[in-house]
């Protein structure tokens, strides 16, 4: 009688194939590379940034990397966990040996290893644009890039577990709309309308984006947006685990 293969390995594998599922996607890879490409490029023409104390591709980048890790860990991990669920994918997976954990770190390397792809991606035509990183910028970013995605990664799940997969196709297309247009995920605070200047620091978008400009700017970590990160990671993480459906 056969056994199964080591739990690491079976973990590496799903996670591997939710990697190419992924980059297989049309869709995906629009909203995972070509918009935030075409977002970096436009602010790097456009006034939008003028004004703040740096160039406006320094500005622009950490931001637009933010946007990436909200692109593919909630709205695309959000859209395709949705779908398995509806197609039983999920439901069937988890009576395997992989089991449940197995599956829900699967998803995790797969959001990572895009991830990676994407920064790399947007690291490139930013330095190509003149893009000036803080020396101090990666060692802070990287884990700050990990604490994002994890954060969106869990609200994904949460609204693909909790909804119908076409709730969910909407609710993550609507509020990666929202979030990156007026979330302070692109545009710092003092660049969005009143009205929202002052929430904007509370949502795990602009935690992550003004986070992300400190550190890549001026090498620093900025305490309190980061503490913003850790608590949605938490709370959403939380509601992952105690309402998640399986079917």
């Amino acid at each position: 009688m056969s056994t199964p293969a080591p739990l690491a390995a079976r973990v590496l594998a799903q996670g591997r194939y939710e990697t190419i599922t992924m980059l297989r996607n049309g869709e995906q890879l629009i909203l995972a590379v070509v918009l935030p490409l075409m977002a970096l490029i436009g602010l790097s023409v456009t006034p939008l940034l003028d004004g703040l104390g740096a160039s406006r591709i320094n500005i622009a980048t950490p931001g637009i990397l933010a946007l990436c890790a909200m692109s593919t860990a909630f709205t695309g991990q959000g859209i395709a966990t949705g779908f398995d669920r509806r197609y039983g994918v999920l439901r069937f997976l988890s009576t395997t040996p992989l089991g449940r954990a197995g599956l829900i770190w699967g998803k995790v390397i797969a959001v990572l290893a895009v991830l990676v792809l994407q920064v790399l991606v947007v690291s490139a035509v930013a330095l190509l644009l003149g893009w000036q990183p803080s020396p101090a910028g990666w060692a802070l970013g990287v884990p700050l890039l990990v604490l994002g995605a994890a954060a969106f990664t869990a609200l994904g799940l949460l609204v693909a577990g909790t909804v119908r997969p076409e709730a969910t196709l909407a609710i993550t297309n609507l509020l990666w709309l929202v979030l990156g247009a007026f979330g302070g995920i692109v545009l710092p605070s003092d660049r969005q309308p009143l009205l929202v200047q002052d929430i904007v620091h509370f949502l795990p978008s602009g935690a992550l984006g003004q986070a992300l400009r400190d550190a890549f700017l001026t090498g620093t970590l900025n305490l309190g947006e980061t503490l913003v990160l850790l608590v949605w990671a938490a709370l959403a993480s939380a509601g992952a685990l105690r309402w998640f459906k399986w079917s």
